[in-house]
């Protein structure tokens, strides 16, 4: 099987691609002077090809003789100029490449989306793959952008593509990989003083890639589901990380009228693993839900055992 891989050089890509590697030949898409070095492994070879998503003549030509596509690219970003370019790399960047799939007739495609784009309602403090999308002052621009994407990828499906949708909530890495969601460790390493009321629902990177092997192994076309290992207090989670990492953990709740004090700007986003992007109300206020995305699909069909915590920590730990 001959596999083509968007967003390879990242986090889950980059894992993606090493577990795929055991099914079939790895075809990485690249844009121009992407870092390569979270997929500079000696146990499989990636072929490379440079194209963007933006760009339907190169995804046809890294189309070519190619049988899935793994589309694990996108923008993750929560700054309100990011707007126009969320919609564009997410919603519009998967348009093109399942556009281009019809043409090419590549007819099996694995979508990476996010926990994010399933929506939020404050009401609701349990969440599975049934809940329907709903307008709510807590979805975020990325979480739009992620859910058109995830619209146009069963719009693909009703087209003719054989479609699994997975939803990863944080995906725990190594904290070298100072990108992305294992950012949420430097605030503990910080010696931050405060921490959100709400949970954190959280998966190791490796699960999730393994799981998302086992789905195609499994071929559960024509579903989605939730990757997500448990949810968690913020406080009990940056406890253990303190444990591993031997820092002091965060100590006072961070309470809601604090949320709008601009000293706590960079603080809070450190806590959501998302110390590019300036602090806005919304994104504060998401990190003080009380809400678990409930992975009792994955249950059912594989009775999964997980990484500990205190193992993907101990890992993410190792140089």
């Amino acid at each position: 099987m001959n596999i083509l891989i968007t967003g390879i050089t990242g986090l889950f890509g980059s894992h993606l691609a090493k577990e795929f590697s055991h099914l079939g030949k790895i075809r990485g898409l690249i844009m121009e002077n992407s870092n390569k070095s979270l997929v500079n492994n000696p146990d499989f070879e990636v072929e490379w090809h440079k194209g963007e998503l933006s760009d339907v003549d190169s995804l046809l030509e890294a189309l070519k003789d190619i049988d899935m596509v793994i589309h694990s690219a996108g923008l993750v970003s929560f700054s309100p100029q990011d707007e126009d370019k969320l919609y564009e790399v997410n919603s519009v960047g998967t348009a093109n490449l399942v556009n281009a799939m019809l043409i090419a007739g590549v007819s099996k495609l694995v979508h990476v989306s996010s926990v994010a784009a399933i929506g939020r309602n404050p009401e609701l403090s349990v969440i599975d793959e049934e809940y329907k999308w709903a307008d709510s002052p807590l979805n975020t621009p990325y979480a739009i952008s992620k859910y058109w994407a995830e619209l146009e990828a069963w719009r693909g499906e009703q087209e003719g593509l054989d479609l699994i949708v997975v939803n990863p909530s944080i995906l725990l890495g190594k904290a070298s990989y100072a990108k992305s969601s294992s950012a949420i460790y430097s605030y503990v390493l910080e010696e931050n003083r405060f921490y959100p009321k709400g949970d954190l629902n959280f998966i190791d990177v490796r699960d999730a890639a393994k799981i998302t092997r086992m789905l195609v192994e499994n071929k559960a076309w024509g579903e989605r589901f939730i990757l997500n290992k448990e949810s968690i207090p913020y406080r009990d989670f940056f406890s253990e990380v303190a444990v591993v990492f031997g820092k002091k953990a965060p100590s006072v709740p961070l309470s809601d009228w604090l949320i709008s004090f601009a000293s706590l700007t960079t603080g809070v986003l450190k806590v959501l693993g998302m110390s590019k992007s300036p602090l806005n109300k919304q994104t504060a206020r998401l990190s003080q839900q009380k809400i678990r995305f409930e992975n009792s699909k994955i249950e059912k069909l594989f009775g999964y055992r997980y990484y500990s915590l205190r193992e993907s920590l101990e890992w993410a730990k190792m140089p």
